[in-house]
Formats: C-alpha cells, structure tokens, sequence
C-alpha cells in the first residue's frame, strides 16, 4: 500500500551482486533470511511500496533463480548481472534505468528501509543534485599508530554514511561514465562529487544498520520446534500387522496401500509438521504404485533426513497408540527400539503408550486402530 502524499516519480536501483563472505553464510547474504524474509526483499518491498518506478536488482552472474524465488509474487522489478567492482554494478543498473529522472542507489545489505528516509532524501534532490543519508558520530575517535593510540579525531565534523543514496539521473549517469575504472569508489556519492556535483545530507536512520557478520543475522529458526501427527487404518483379515516397525502375530492387520504402520505413519507427520516440510502423502502418495506394500521404515527415515537438512534434529518422540487389540504393552520396549534405531536417537527419545476408546467408535468396535504422534525437533 502506497503511502500518501504521493513522492514525485523515482526510480531505484538495488546493488546485491556481492559475496557477501564476510558474513560466513552458505549463501550470499543478500539472499539468507532475515526476519523471516530474504535479506534483498526487505529493501525491494520499501521501494516498491514507497512508489518506485522500476526497481532494477543488480545480481551476481548465475543467481537469477536465486532472485526469482526471493522476489516470488512481487511486481515492478528487474534484474540485471552486475560487474566485477561495485561501480560497475551501479552503471549497469543505470543503463537498465534510462529515462529516469531521479533515482535512489541502494545496497541491498540493509534492508530496513523507513519511508521517512526515502522521503527526505527526494525533497533534497528538489535544491541539490544529490542527498545521502547520514548519522552523527556518537563515540571518540582516534588515529592508530604501530598498535598505540595516536591523534584523536574530530568527531564533530564526522558522519556516518548509509544508503539509499539521491540522485538525478543524468548527473549520476554521467558521473559514472566519467569514472575511470581503474579507481575504486566506495559508494555513488563519491563519484559524484569526483564529478564537481554537491551532495546534500539528510538525517538517516539507525535502523539502517548495514549487515556484514554473521551475528547480525542471527538465527531465524526458534530453537524448538513441535509437530503433530495423527494416522488412522482398518483392520482386515489375512493383512500383516505392523505397529511402530515391528511385525505382530494377528488374525487381522492393517490395510493401506503401504504396509499401513499407523503408528509409523503418525510420526512421520509428526516430524513434517515440525519442520513445516508437508505430510506423509505430499512425499509418499498412495497413487504412486511404487508405494504400494512399501515398509514405512524408509518413510521415517526420509522424514529423519528432511529433519536434520532443515537444520534440526529430533528431540524426543511421544506416541499414543489407540486400539482394542492387541495389547501394545508386550511389545512396547521393542517398539521403542526400533523406532529409535531408524531414527538414530536414544531410546530414552522415544515413549510409546496405548489406550483404548472404552469400545467407543470404530477402535472400541475392532474395525481399525489410529495413532497420534507429537515430535519436538530442536535447533543444531
């Protein structure tokens, strides 16, 4: 939703064609989650929200697919590959953006963006060539020498430069064009003002903090997780009956298009749930025929799997098997067991516990049993 008033027409380019190795993430840091969105999106959304008209994202060589899903359901944006050096990111996104007559530089890694900066910053291009936002320096300032302190600073006459940064486009452009490639720039304003052009200072914000270490992502992910799952199966004669991996003696047994391990089967969504990963039948589907009569071990170890790629691992396991007959208790300890076994945690893990209905409903009158599951997976 646009805020009003309306801001004069901009454009807006997103520099994210960094590394961002600094960060010591699996992935570049434009594209990790944070808040419980991809870093670039944060930035993108303001902008778009803010009336920006279009957003150019400039990407590293080979992470369009990586952009595509960051950016999924979002409109009036582009992408562009970007250069080796940061200028030369910024001039290919200023190509894409042609015919632009303001436009705000912004680099992705600091994606909360108040409305309030944006709109400071195009009210200065109304008197100035260029704006940037900036923060006085709160703490004392010295020079460093051979390891020793040496001269302090004047702190007063010192600011601390953010983004998004103001421009008018064909100032920028040509600043850009200007700019010999062989020196670097640290960011837009300082080509510039190489350029012979004034830039204005606006108040910044601090919640543009720039994010550069892995401890400013932290970990999204809270450190425990809890699912549920609950599976229901008929009895019938001439079926094997499996409960909770082990094989039981029985004139009936349970019928499904697997080998129908209620018990199995409810701790398999148990863990999909906790890592909001699905249920049994979006990864097993019973019209699949490879399925059919299929031992649900390797269904719970495929879950155990989905588990630990998430970034978890199992907590404890609490089954309740609900049924008539037979009676679960000769074969708790053993039921324990193997489901700890195929799951590679301690038995001390896993609590199995059975009831009855009181021969109420179709589990009171022997027509089928169900189970219900709680997992807990915790954070690794």
């Amino acid at each position: 939703m646009n805020r009003s008033p309306p801001l004069p027409p901009f454009g807006a380019i997103i520099v994210a064609a960094g590394k961002g190795l600094r960060a010591g993430l699996p992935t570049p840091k434009q594209f990790a989650v944070w808040r419980g969105k991809p870093v670039v999106r944060h930035s993108v959304e303001a902008l778009l929200d803010a009336g920006a008209s279009p957003v150019v994202v400039v990407i590293p060589v080979g992470s369009e697919e990586l952009i595509s899903r960051a950016l999924v359901g979002l409109d009036g944006w582009m992408p562009v590959t970007g250069g080796e050096t940061r200028q030369q990111s910024v001039a290919k996104g200023l190509d894409i953006l042609d015919g632009a007559e303001k436009v705000l530089i912004h680099d992705a890694a600091r994606p909360d963006l108040p409305f309030p900066v944006i709109k400071r910053l195009l009210a200065a291009l109304s008197n100035h060539p260029a704006a940037i936002p900036v923060l006085p320096v709160v703490d004392s300032l010295v020079s460093e020498s051979s390891g020793a302190m040496g001269d302090p600073a004047d702190r007063d006459s010192l600011r601390r430069v953010q983004t998004p940064q103001a421009f008018h486009y064909s100032q920028i452009s040509q600043a850009h064009q200007a700019w010999r490639e062989d020196t670097p720039a640290s960011d837009d304003a300082q080509v510039l003002q190489a350029f012979g052009g004034e830039v204005a200072l606006v108040e910044g914000d601090e919640r543009l903090k720039k994010l550069t270490f892995a401890e400013d992502f932290g970990d999204p992910r809270p450190p425990v997780r809890v699912g549920t799952g609950f599976d229901v199966h008929k009895l019938a004669a001439g079926e094997e009956l499996w409960l909770g991996g082990i094989e039981i003696e029985s004139e009936f047994g349970l019928a499904g298009h697997s080998d129908a391990d209620v018990a199995i089967h409810s701790i398999v969504d148990a863990l999909l749930g906790a890592i909001a990963c699905g249920d049994i039948g979006s990864h097993f589907p019973p019209s699949d025929p490879q399925w059919k009569g299929a031992s649900s071990d390797q269904f719970l170890k495929h879950a155990a799997t989905l588990v630990e790629s998430a970034g978890f691992h199992i907590g404890n396991i609490d089954l309740t098997i609900i049924c008539e007959a037979p009676k679960i208790g000769p074969y708790r300890e053993a039921m324990r067991g193997r489901i700890a076994e195929l799951l590679h945690v301690d038995i001390g893990a896993i609590s199995v516990k059975a009831t009855t209905t009181e021969r109420l409903g179709f589990a009171g009158r022997g027509e089928g049993i169900a189970a219900q599951a709680v997992a807990t997976v915790v954070r690794s």
